[in-house]
């Protein structure tokens, strides 16, 4: 079975650490976290990511350029927002995100 690489972009460390430790208890994902929007833009033009999880903390005017930068480097890539939450949300969020083909 094929590991989704799922990258997490937040602002706090703390729950950046936690998403990263969620993201990678599951066999079936690949976890990766950034605090940082110019980080998050270079993994995603170096490294083959399925879906990128936009974290609290993001003011509106940083998640619309984070977003534009993320698309011009990945135009089809999946990108949504998760605020929280326990790890049945995020799996969900997640799976949900892939039925819907959710950008």
């Amino acid at each position: 079975m094929k590991k989704l690489t799922i990258l997490y972009v937040g602002r706090n460390q703390e729950i950046t650490d936690t998403m990263n430790r969620l993201l990678n208890a599951r066999e079936e994902w690949k976890g990766i976290t950034t605090c940082l929007d110019e980080e998050a833009l270079v993994m995603v033009k170096d490294t083959h990511i399925d879906l990128v999880l936009l974290g609290n903390g993001i003011s509106a005017v940083a998640e619309e350029k984070l977003r534009a930068g993320l698309i011009r480097v990945r135009p089809a890539l999946k990108i949504i927002q998760h605020y929280g939450g326990g790890s049945g949300l995020l799996y969900g969020e997640i799976m949900a995100a892939f039925r819907l083909g959710v950008i």
